[in-house]
């Protein structure tokens, strides 16, 4: 506990408790903060009070427990305010510790009809939550696309343990122990304290679609799926966003303003745009290298056995970037190589006069694309490089942004 304890010092913590056996589990929990260091704030739901009374957390968090959101004492801590407000905006991080399965289908949703829901979707801190609930509820195919949605908004999942519930069932949905909860709240605020507030970033995402006719395009696999965790992961740590992406059906990560384009001209067209306040460009959009010469205005029909497809160079933006040289901008490429991959990626990192480079090398056992995980090897101006084992993308992006806050 002592690396906690560190990290924890002085942090604000709001904590949602929501009805559920495990709720007394959140009592040893505030009891731990504390001794973390960590101010806490405790908010029920009207559930929640039917297994721990409020007055058990006002005793442990020596500050009043906020249930009711019609209440006559809308009292805060400012001087212009209401709690659902105030609350919200006082947090360094916001846990939901149990998160019942009803409670996450209703922020998934959008549903702000009791405090804590309100609390939930109105914080732009870290909003972290602990799935709790019996075994066949949390496997259930609704649950899972409940919680898949807040992660990829950008709300943090800590995962349930497996063992014996109340029911006498026994999997997954019971609550970690309260040293897990307070380690997970530690690596959130290690990157999470805001140490991006100010910075502007410009982040580009997914493939480009280039038509040959009305119905038909070239285009290439890529899922959006890093570019949207670097936006995340920016976002999160305070930067102001905006995720410029190819066609993807992928949720927008909370805090981030996105631009949807379809093709390199159009991407070319909006990074210029946004560029002009920037602090960091992240190209991870793969890019058209060729488009059709003349896309044919109505659908191209079968009158052979064979097409010719005229192609010509894409629009490269990155070159595009550096030509119009704009001075005091942190510049992040990626490059997908499938052979000679360290150089080549040094090769683009001189000749796109970039500050970093990723380097993707796609093979059998790293296919990149659609993938939850990356082996990727990040390749600074200087030349030193960092060759990183498998990770989630999630991961992946928190380690760029570490690397990129290094350099500004």
């Amino acid at each position: 506990m002592k690396a906690s304890v560190l990290s924890l010092r002085g942090a604000k913590v709001l904590l949602g408790v929501t009805g559920g056996i495990a709720a007394y589990k959140s009592a040893y929990l505030v009891r731990q903060l504390a001794k973390a260091g960590a101010q806490t704030r405790v908010v029920m739901t009207r559930s929640a009070c039917e297994f721990v009374t409020p007055l058990t957390f006002s005793a442990l968090s020596m500050a009043p427990v906020a249930v009711d959101l019609w209440s006559k004492d809308q009292s805060t801590d400012s001087k212009v305010g209401t709690k659902h407000i105030d609350l919200a905006k006082w947090c360094d991080v916001m846990l939901i510790a149990p998160a019942s399965a009803n409670t996450i289908a209703k922020v998934a949703h959008g549903y702000a009809d009791n405090l804590l829901t309100i609390l939930a979707l109105a914080c732009r801190k870290p909003v972290v939550l602990a799935p709790t609930m019996d075994a066949d509820m949390f496997v259930n195919e609704t649950t899972q696309r409940n919680i898949s949605t807040l992660y990829e908004r950008g709300f943090e999942i800590i995962p349930p343990d497996e063992g014996e519930h109340a029911s006498g069932l026994t999997g997954p949905g019971r609550l970690p122990e309260v040293e897990t909860l307070v380690l997970a709240l530690s690596k959130t605020l290690s990157g999470g304290l805001q140490d991006l507030k100010g910075r502007r970033f410009v982040v580009t995402a997914g493939p480009t679609q280039e038509p040959i006719d009305p119905v038909r395009y070239i285009g290439n696999r890529s899922s959006g799926k890093m570019g949207f965790a670097v936006a995340r992961e920016a976002a999160r740590r305070g930067a102001r966003v905006t995720l410029i992406s190819g066609p993807v059906v992928r949720e927008t990560p909370r805090h981030v303003s996105r631009i949807d384009v379809s093709t390199a001209a159009e991407m070319l067209a909006a990074v210029r745009k946004e560029l002009k306040s920037a602090d960091v460009l992240v190209m991870t959009a793969a890019v058209a290298d060729f488009v059709p010469a003349e896309p044919a205005q109505g659908k191209l029909k079968k009158s052979s056995d064979t097409m010719v497809l005229h192609l010509t160079p894409a629009p490269d933006i990155l070159d595009a970037l550096t030509k119009a040289g704009k001075k005091n901008l942190l510049r992040v490429g990626f490059a997908l190589e499938t052979e000679e991959g360290l150089r080549n990626a040094r090769q683009k990192l001189s000749k796109k006069n970039l500050d970093v480079i990723v380097l993707n090398e796609f093979t059998t056992s790293n296919r990149v694309f659609g993938s939850d995980k990356n082996r990727v090897t990040i390749i600074d101006r200087s030349g030193a490089s960092v060759a990183l084992p498998v990770l989630e993308k999630t991961e992946v992006a928190r380690r760029l942004i570490d690397k990129i806050k290094g350099m500004m």
